[in-house]
């Protein structure tokens, strides 16, 4: 049975409130007549077609109860004080206005359920007082007592679903803010997708671009240097898929082993991977020269990541438009600071970007620069690229970094 329960709740709960309502004013209206036919000694005056017909304008309303709590109310009220006055059962008829009175309480201000709390009890008071035996005193305090309980209900309902409004309402707005949560989340990650894909694809393919058309050229002229071409070609290509792979084994990371997870993000290049970067873009043919100040110390794997990117991009976009013949690769490791630059002698890109832009405020085009700012972002740091006054093009990352745990260091070079 206990089961069952909820059940029956929720079909009782699918009723239409109007059937339930017919219901209960015909309960009411028969139970009535009923009684006053029982109990003919607690009226002055014989029931007769007048009583049942003010019985039924007492009672038969309350179908409308939800609809019009008002005018159900002074109707109810009127035809009962009314069938009192006449001399008619005085126990009957008062179920129905308590109930129109309950309905103000819910559904109308409290100033409405003052004034018909008001008008009910002047209709119990008079009612009570002409029972038999009954007194003025003892008829008002039940009226009272009886209204008092009917309004009290009837308040305790509306806030309790004043409060249930509230908290759906509530429920919705969670609701809602965790979809723009979760949609912005999910932004986010395929923007940072976008620009790890973007980090790869751009750099790798520009080596493999120029490489492709310098041994196009030497493949008959010097087959050696043809040959280098290619075997940079194969190891920048396998890099790339290398880091495809990466990349899409941890999308797919739901699948994968936790064992390998570690192995997965272990992947990432950081700026000990620099030496091979430069090799690469030296064997496309700039002259790049690398240089690193201070005092070395272990970056965080993000911050790490995202150094190495900046002087990726900034070497892609020397051999994808500068026209460069020298670039420098400078880091420079202070107290509180990481500063990373990328500097050309060639032009700078086109449309790219101009100096003083930083990564709270960037507004250069492409995506490159973009995706740089947004990293650099990331890690509170600025950024900014532009042409120098003495030629050439600068991109300058900075990095706020931890106190050291300890000072001193020899400067240290990559440069050959």
């Amino acid at each position: 049975m206990t089961g069952d329960t909820p059940s029956l709740i929720r079909r009782f709960n699918a009723i239409d409130p109007l059937v339930l309502d017919g219901c209960l004013a015909l309960f009411l209206f028969f139970g009535s007549v009923m009684w006053a036919e029982l109990e003919p000694d607690r009226a002055s005056r014989a029931p007769d077609g007048l009583a049942v017909l003010l019985s039924a304008v007492v009672n038969v309303p309350l179908v409308l109860r939800r609809r019009a709590p008002l005018a159900v109310l002074v109707v109810s009220t009127g035809a009962a004080l009314t069938f009192h006055l006449l001399g008619y059962h005085y126990g009957g008829n008062l179920m129905g206005p308590l109930l129109a009175l309950y309905t103000v309480t819910v559904h109308r201000p409290t100033s409405w359920s003052v004034a018909g709390a008001v008008l009910v009890a002047g209709q119990w008071s008079y009612a009570a007082a002409h029972n038999p035996g009954s007194t003025w005193w003892s008829a008002l305090g039940q009226a009272a007592v009886v209204v008092g309980v009917a309004t009290g209900i009837g308040i305790g309902t509306r806030l309790l679903g004043e409060r249930t409004r509230q908290l759906t309402e509530l429920a919705r707005e969670l609701q809602r803010e965790q979809a723009v949560a979760a949609a912005h989340a999910a932004t986010q990650e395929r923007i940072r997708i976008a620009r790890e894909l973007h980090d790869i694809v751009a750099h790798h393919m520009s080596v493999i671009a120029v490489q492709a058309g310098s041994g196009r050229y030497l493949a008959l002229s010097d087959p050696a240097a043809g040959r280098a071409a290619l075997e940079v070609i194969f190891e920048t290509s396998h890099e790339a898929l290398a880091e495809m792979r990466r990349i899409l084994s941890i999308l797919r990371m739901e699948t994968a082993r936790e064992d390998d997870e570690a192995e997965l993000y272990a992947a990432a290049p950081g700026l000990d991977r620099l030496a091979p970067l430069v090799e690469r873009v030296r064997l496309a043919g700039l002259s790049v020269s690398t240089s690193v100040e201070g005092d070395v110390r272990p970056l965080a794997p993000g911050l790490d990541l995202c150094a190495y990117r900046i002087i990726q991009e900034g070497l892609t976009n020397v051999l994808k438009h500068a026209k460069a013949a020298r670039v420098e690769v400078a880091l420079r490791y202070g107290p509180a600071k990481l500063v990373v630059r990328v500097t050309d002698d060639g032009a700078a890109p086109p449309r790219k970007a101009a100096a003083g832009h930083s990564a709270t405020g960037h507004s250069a085009t492409g995506h490159g620069l973009r995706g740089m700012a947004e990293r650099v972002k990331l890690y509170e740091g600025k950024i900014t690229a532009g042409p120098l006054p003495q030629g050439g093009f600068e991109v300058r990352a900075v990095f706020p970094l931890p106190a050291p745990e300890t000072q001193g260091g020899d400067r240290e070079s990559l440069a050959p």
